[in-house]
């Protein structure tokens, strides 16, 4: 029988490898003694700000624009799960699965620290949860993005109390039932939220930073499998690797630019197509989508790069509100929960993520146009009867055309809420959720270049291509064939892209030459 694996939970920061285990699933979620220690300490500080009848927000008192009324002690318990019950306010598709899992894992993270003031018998709510497969059914829409996602973690805090929707994992797959049913067959008792820990729930940017994280966590692949496309187009239409020169990238020393150009020289390496032109004059220059592909890449690379330092300041941070200083005993209301790092850094890993889906469909454009590749038009023979990959060039501008849309920064807007007390807002969630959904855009763009680009590649037979792309032809022609003639084009885009999601191609480039 196989071992679960386990993920610890302690003092130490939470890296993007442990996410990406954790995303792989199942994972048992275990918090360590210390944490519990820590948490414990916090809670005193607030049990004994009650027993003092000091007023401390969101403890004794009202929320937003009602902080001033105090709230009476037979009523504090009440109050926390009033506060739910009003916040859980969310509307629209309900965000998958796995992303709210990722946004219960953040917030165990977060009040694990010990500045919540929550008992520990929240985490161990949580914990019970993503353990047994009890995952909140949470709608995605309804967040601005300050005071925290309060919509999006109010729907999860509603299944810790055994109301509202969630998802249980079954036999046959997930099921939508009642959050009392999931939490009963999980042998889970509701929780009832004593003073704070109501609002220890719903305040923090765990729903926009678990959107960041995933779509953060997909990119790191689909830029090195542009990477690797990109140098197939290269290839096939007899592109010259002057451009990838180390001298032209040193000259101007971005560290991504200088990356791209390595991953191209070695994808490339001893490949007859290449050599076969390398001494004629049949072109001097190429197109910039192959020519500027280290400029290019390399600027979505340093992007990722910086997105990656916020994601891994995010995730181990605590960003709700008041918080608790057990040392000094003293609860400090501040602003950790605005989302404006996390907002910021969506819409620029948006910007990025369009621009590498827009240059790999211009090399589409390239490889089908007969004129420009010198192979037939839309890459099939009789075309006429045959229309070849005409549509699916098609396809990847609509989708390089709504990601303009998509990646207008979401961050510059705000609009003021809660009678104006809450006058300054992130829009982290819409800037997040946008860039997942460019990402989803850009794995269908890069999944018709990879088909575009290896059909050209067969096209040049008997030319042998670098070894390094022919093992990437062979693991593409596992699951699609030669374009012969003209068959159902979807059902091979959504293999090439089921390819391309499962990272086996990068795994496979990078087992001959390294790390990309």
């Amino acid at each position: 029988m196989q071992t679960q694996s386990i993920l610890w939970l302690t003092e130490e920061d939470f890296t993007l490898a442990q996410l990406q285990h954790f995303a792989g699933g199942p994972i048992l979620v275990t918090p360590d003694i210390d944490g519990k220690e820590r948490v414990q300490r916090s809670r005193a500080v607030v049990e004994q700000a009650l027993a003092a009848d000091q007023p401390v927000y969101g403890v004794n008192t009202g929320f937003g624009k009602h902080e001033g009324i105090r709230i009476d002690q037979d009523q504090v318990r009440d109050l926390q799960r009033r506060l739910i019950l009003s916040h859980a306010a969310g509307v629209g598709a309900p965000i998958p699965i796995d992303i709210v899992r990722l946004m219960m894992l953040l917030k165990i993270k977060t009040l694990g620290q010990g500045y919540s003031g929550c008992r520990w018998e929240v985490v161990e709510q949580l914990t019970s949860m993503l353990n047994n497969g009890v995952v909140p059914f949470v709608p995605a829409k309804g967040s601005v993005g300050a005071s925290g996602d309060l919509a999006p973690l109010a729907h999860i805090a509603l299944v810790m109390m055994g109301e509202g929707m969630a998802w249980q994992q079954t036999p046959s797959g997930w099921q939508r039932v009642t959050a009392e049913k999931a939490l009963a067959d999980a042998n889970i008792q509701p929780l009832q939220f004593e003073a704070k820990e109501g609002l220890a729930m719903i305040n923090g940017t765990q729903a926009m930073t678990a959107y960041l994280v995933w779509a953060l966590l997909q990119a790191r692949n689909l830029m090195k499998s542009a990477d690797i496309i990109g140098a197939i187009s290269l290839e096939a239409l007899l592109g010259t690797l002057t451009a990838f020169d180390s001298r032209i990238q040193a000259a101007r020393p971005h560290p991504g630019q200088s990356a791209v150009a390595s991953n191209i020289r070695r994808i490339l390496a001893e490949s007859d197509i290449v050599a076969s032109h390398h001494d004629s004059d049949h072109k001097l220059q190429d197109a910039y989508s192959l020519r500027c592909m280290p400029q290019v890449h390399g600027a979505v690379r340093d992007v990722v790069s910086h997105v990656t330092g916020v994601v891994e300041r995010e995730i181990n941070a605590v960003t709700d509100n008041p918080l608790v200083f057990a040392a000094d005993e003293e609860l400090l209301s501040g602003g950790n929960f605005h989302g404006e790092p996390v907002a910021m850094s969506a819409d620029y890993l948006s910007i990025a993520l369009a621009e590498l889906a827009s240059i790999s469909e211009r090399r589409v454009a390239h490889l089908l146009d007969a004129s420009r590749s010198g192979l037939e038009g839309f890459l099939t023979e009789s075309g006429g009867l045959n229309s070849g990959f005409m549509m699916a060039q098609v396809t990847a501008a609509a989708l390089v055309s709504e990601n303009k849309v998509l990646a207008h920064p979401a961050s510059v807007d705000s609009i003021p809420t809660s009678a104006d007390q809450e006058d300054h807002v992130s829009m982290g969630m819409h800037a997040a959720r946008k860039a997942v959904e460019i990402l989803e855009n850009l794995e269908h763009v890069l999944a018709i270049e990879l088909l575009c680009c290896v059909q050209a590649l067969d096209m040049r037979a008997p030319l042998q291509p670098a070894a390094i792309t022919a093992a990437v032809r062979d693991l593409l022609r596992k699951h699609v064939a030669f374009w012969n003639e003209d068959r159902l084009i979807h059902t091979d885009m959504e293999m090439a892209r089921a390819l391309l999601r499962s990272g086996r191609m990068v795994q496979t480039v990078e087992a001959a030459c390294g790390p990309l």
